[in-house]
């Protein structure tokens, strides 16, 4: 499905304006070369991130899997494209089914297709590949040669996984300890079924633990194994525990009100299976995605006017026996039973503001939720039984991050049930109050070390609460801390765009045309145009720079409407007990033609503009048996005068008229 908004528009992009006949240069005498008679610099290629990878927490090589799938970089002989893409995918992140659902893409927000008409839909493109590998069986990139070194995950979250599939792929023994009876963290117990399927979430957690991944489930450290124990057992220990206690309301007496809950609680209930209505009037304070969470999943499950007298006389501290909201959990009743709750989200900040990702806002106002935006809670209202009936509100502006009232605009919201979705917190009790920097949380140092205890590293939302791709990313890069410390090696800065890059080397060792060994007692020691030892005219600045959209030739590319997933949209006459998957898959032609929109900022796509359009012909095309990603073309410098035409028209950025400097 193609969007609509876009088919229309057509593209028009000029690098000079009319009257110009300067080199655009900013009159920097460093860009010119001076040699007898005026001559500009010749060609080099150089090879940039692209905006969506570096917009990436989890540093997915994004260009590279989108250029597998459209077919500019062709699979290993006897390997389905399919596959490929899917190993490319997963060397960052081994999640890809369900991130390419519920990530809010930061990626798409930083391509640079967006200066045209709309982003590559790369969540789209990444659910398929995610998919297609669960229900063909693929498996994860294999696990290292055995090093003897043993490491302790403490949190079976993305964080805990993530790093658990990298510390395996190096060869360390790895044993997760979480506290649930099953693995996932706030992908199984923060976010509802109908957004993760979980078929889909155990299938990508199952590749992980065929690693031979160790798991010590049920069991809670600090309390069912000590610190000191785990230190003697394992080299080294990586504390992933994620923040499951949420925040309460900065409003007197919510922390003893039984009818006032977090949403960090609500959503691990409602996931365990332990709730499975609500009372008849609910109000949701946040504005981010968890609060759009809670707000949704009140409205499928609805509220039993028939036990509704029952179930408010049970008792809410006694959680532990099943007694959750002041609600008994139990078989669902028939949904004759039921109606639909009146769900309220509030948020400080205005609706078109709030930090939840726009189109799940949208889906709630379409579900039936109804959102107040610039209001911030001052007062909960109770009934003589010590309960809360109301929450009373007023408008406010932000200060900042802070929230100043105004005065005369108050107003109650009726409630039978409060949620406090305004953040979460690490449960650092029984056992592991050391840990604690008196905020809730471990401090890190920038490799994600523990800081004060050797041996110790931590990664994923225990550090700071955000996005399940941060974590999956530290998980990585905590990872990487951790192998290097089990070999003693010391820890070096980490690069500036610190993310999985494309590797020319390794690309070339791939297809076979790895340069040859250098040997000083033979070779050229003082440089060289041909040897066979070295790749040639190639430089690669991944690792610090991020390529922007003024260093493209955009007059190289066509609009073309972004090719769409099919979003189930629930009218909210239907939304109660419908909890079925809202994201449907692209087909296989409409993937590969998204990927084609892909511009492949900073790494050449092998569009032939610089061969054609170079008027001394002294650009041209790689040997069929020489060339491969990053190699397609070549200059020969004894024909280029230097007049900057090839790096004029490039596509991607990819060439620079730097040679010579």
């Amino acid at each position: 499905m193609a969007s609509q908004a876009q088919t229309d528009k057509v593209l028009n992009f000029r690098r000079y304006e009319d009257g110009e006949h300067e080199e655009s240069y900013d009159g920097n005498w460093k860009d010119k070369i001076f040699q007898a008679s005026w001559s500009h610099k010749c060609p080099t290629y150089v090879h940039r991130t692209p905006p969506c990878q570096g917009s990436c927490p989890s540093g997915e090589d994004i260009r590279g899997w989108l250029g597998v799938v459209r077919g500019m970089e062709k699979p290993p002989e006897g390997m389905e494209w399919q596959e490929y893409a899917f190993k490319r995918s997963t060397d960052a992140n081994p999640f890809p089914s369900v991130m390419g659902r519920v990530c809010p893409a930061p990626c798409q927000t930083g391509c640079n297709r967006n200066v045209l008409e709309d982003y590559v839909g790369i969540n789209a493109v990444e659910q398929y590949i995610g998919d297609t590998a669960l229900e063909k069986g693929y498996k994860l990139a294999e696990a290292g040669a055995d090093t003897g070194k043993k490491v302790a995950i403490i949190g079976g979250g993305p964080a805990g996984l993530s790093a658990a599939y990298q510390l395996r792929r190096q060869g360390h023994a790895c044993t997760v300890f979480d506290d649930h009876a099953e693995l996932g963290g706030m992908m199984m117990f923060g976010i509802p079924g109908y957004r993760t399927p979980r078929d889909m979430l155990q299938g990508e957690i199952q590749r992980i633990l065929d690693l031979n991944v160790e798991t010590r489930l049920n069991t809670r450290v600090g309390r069912d194994i000590s610190i000191e124990q785990l230190e003697k057992d394992f080299d080294a220990v990586l504390w992933a525990i994620g923040c499951k206690a949420g925040r309460g309301l900065p409003v007197e007496g919510f922390a003893d009100i039984s009818n006032c809950i977090t949403g960090v609680d609500f959503l691990s209930e409602f996931n365990q299976n332990r709730v499975n209505r609500v009372p008849q009037k609910v109000v949701v304070i946040g504005g981010g995605d968890t609060s759009i969470d809670v707000a949704s999943v009140a409205r499928r499950l609805g509220y039993n006017h028939v036990d509704e007298a029952q179930a408010k006389n049970s008792a809410h501290d006694n959680a532990a026996d099943g007694a959750v909201l002041g609600y008994i959990a139990h078989d669902v009743a028939g949904i004759s039973a039921r109606d639909g709750s009146k769900v309220t989200l509030t948020s400080l900040f205005p609706i078109e503001n709030m930090t939840a990702a726009e189109h799940e806002v949208q889906d709630a106002l379409r579900e039936g939720v109804d959102i107040h935006g610039s209001v911030m809670p001052i007062e909960i209202i109770t009934g003589e039984d010590g309960r809360a009936t109301g929450l009373k509100m007023c408008k406010c502006t932000m200060d900042g991050m802070r929230p100043v009232p105004v005065e005369g605009t108050e107003y109650i919201v009726e409630t039978d049930l409060i949620v406090s979705a305004i953040g979460q917190f690490g449960d650092l009790a029984e056992g592991l109050e050391e840990l604690d920097n008196g905020r809730g949380f471990i401090d890190a140092d920038p490799f994600y070390a523990v800081k004060g205890r050797q041996g110790h590293f931590v990664a994923g939302d225990i550090v700071r609460p955000h996005l399940l791709t941060t974590a999956i990313g530290q998980g990585s890069i905590a990872a990487d801390t951790i192998g290097r410390y089990l070999e003693n090696q010391e820890l070096s800065k980490r690069p500036k765009v610190d993310v999985h890059h494309f590797n020319l080397l390794a690309k070339l060792s791939e297809v076979e045309l790895q340069p040859e060994s250098f040997k000083a007692d033979e070779c050229d020691l003082r440089g060289t145009a041909d040897a066979n030892y070295a790749v040639h005219n190639y430089e690669d600045r991944s690792a610090h720079e991020v390529i922007s959209h003024n260093a493209l030739f955009l007059g190289h590319f066509e609009a073309e409407p972004r090719h769409l997933r099919q979003e189930v949209h629930i009218e909210a006459e239907k939304v109660l007990g419908n909890f079925d998957e809202r994201m449907k898959n692209l087909e296989t032609d409409e993937t590969v033609a998204e990927a084609k929109r892909c511009m492949s900022c900073g790494l050449c796509f092998e569009c032939d503009n610089c061969v054609v359009f170079c008027p001394q012909d002294a650009v041209a095309k790689t040997a069929k048996k020489e060339s491969t990603v990053g190699r397609y073309v070549y200059t020969d410098y004894s024909r280029c005068i230097g007049c900057h035409i090839c790096a004029d028209v490039c596509p991607t950025g990819y060439i620079n008229m730097g040679l010579g400097e």
